[in-house]
């Protein structure tokens, strides 16, 4: 599902552009990396929080560049609601069903 929405050019990554679309709304979904540093995990989740943007937590950086077909990525977000409500769905199922 990463992979349609960064075809469809849905997607942003990097810590600075993330944060950027989270303030000005843009963004829908915000993916990050367990992996990343306690600064940007703090940083990343005070935004979403305020801005009340939903977020995630993959496994890796490795796992979420890839699924981008990029490479490793610490932080995505999703600029569509159509694929962030899909993937929200698809996380819920896989960790619940």
């Amino acid at each position: 599902m990463l992979g349609l929405a960064n075809r469809a050019r849905k997607i942003i990554s990097g810590e600075e552009l993330v944060l950027k679309e989270v303030r000005n709304g843009k963004a829908k979904l915000v993916l990050l990396s367990k992996d990343a540093s306690e600064n940007t995990r703090k940083k990343i989740s005070d935004k979403c929080r305020y801005y009340e943007v939903p977020m995630v937590l993959v496994e890796n950086r490795e796992q979420l560049g890839s699924s981008i077909g990029k490479d490793a990525r610490v932080v995505v977000a999703i600029m569509d609601i159509g694929f962030s409500k899909k993937l929200i769905e698809m996380l819920d199922e896989s960790q619940w069903g």
